[in-house]
Parts: structure tokens; C-alpha cells; sequence
């Protein structure tokens, strides 16, 4: 099975890539087709966890980092 990804967009979604299972906090799994889901990341989505667009339209701005993240948690 390959790894699954999560890949941090520029002002976007969160696009998680691979074998995976999307569950609400109720145990119930989210049905989705394909290998590649977009999340919700900037919170104005109609259809979260999905991402519906709405982060354009908003203008949801963040240029996340590995990098940054790392010197931060050191």
C-alpha cells in the first residue's frame, strides 16, 4: 500500500493523496471517489471537511511552511 500524503496548498486546501479513510467524530466514514481529497483548511467551506472553493472567494491567505513549522517547534 502506498503512503498516504497530506500536501499543505498556498491559500488552498489541504490535498490528502492515497488509501485513506475519512472519519467524522462519530465513527462514520465519509464517502469520497478517488485518490485525492481536498480539506477544508480556512474554515468557510459549506461542505466540510470538504473543500468547496469558498477560500478564493474569501481570501483565505496563508503560506504555510515545513520550515517554519520546524524552527517553531524547536
Amino acid at each position: 500500500m502506498a503512503e498516504a500524503t497530506i500536501t499543505v496548498t498556498a491559500a488552498g486546501p489541504y490535498l490528502v493523496r492515497g488509501d485513506v479513510a475519512i472519519i467524522d467524530s462519530k465513527g462514520n466514514r465519509f464517502a469520497h471517489k478517488g485518490d485525492v481529497v481536498a480539506l477544508c483548511r480556512c474554515g468557510g467551506s459549506a461542505r466540510k471537511p470538504f473543500c468547496d472553493g469558498t477560500h478564493a472567494r474569501i481570501g483565505f491567505s496563508d503560506q504555510a511552511s515545513a520550515a517554519a513549522a520546524a524552527a517553531i517547534s524547536h
